[in-house]
């Protein structure tokens, strides 16, 4: 049977980590964080990339570690939490046309205050003017994702529970 993945996508804040890491241990399936990816294969932190190469080389480190993760054959089924601005980026959205993708949906003023009170550092999280603008050119990308599940006052396992009956997964 062909292994499976699906991939989560959001802004900064909506919880992909934490989702992610729920739904795989739920399914019994393998967590994929694909900045853990990018630091292992560029052999740097996402904060030392944008500061030392910019935004741009990471943006195409971001491709190319994606490109390398869906064309190699899947060790075992995967949950994977991309960046939040992957998905944003034609070139992973059409890399990820044949997968399952969800949106993990929240408002502005909710995302800015989960991210500020994590311990993640954030390189495109500056000024809440600017973190609402990347917001809103990132919403109609993330739109084109095959399922969209709000998350706004939802614990992780009823968000867990929501795509695996979307999607059909075991579990459910």
């Amino acid at each position: 049977m062909p292994r499976r993945a699906i991939f989560l996508i959001g802004f900064m804040g909506s919880g992909k980590t934490t989702v992610g890491q729920e739904l795989a241990r739920r399914l019994g399936w393998e967590f994929v964080d694909l900045d853990a990816l990018i630091e292992r294969r560029e052999h740097s932190t996402i904060p030392q990339i944008f500061r030392e190469r910019g935004e741009a080389a990471f943006r195409q480190a971001e491709t190319a570690a994606l490109c390398d993760f869906v064309r190699a054959p899947l060790a075992q089924d995967s949950v994977v939490a991309l960046g939040g601005g992957a998905f944003a980026q034609k070139e992973n959205r059409e890399l990820l046309h044949a997968w399952p993708t969800v949106f993990l949906e929240a408002p502005p003023e909710e995302l800015w205050r989960r991210s500020a009170d994590d311990s993640v550092e954030r390189p495109l999280r500056q000024d809440r003017a600017q973190f609402e603008s990347l917001y809103r050119q990132r919403l109609p990308f993330y739109h084109q994702a095959s399922l969209t599940v709000h998350t706004q006052g939802k614990e992780p396992a009823s968000i867990c529970l929501e795509i695996e009956t979307a999607l059909q997964l075991a579990g459910a």
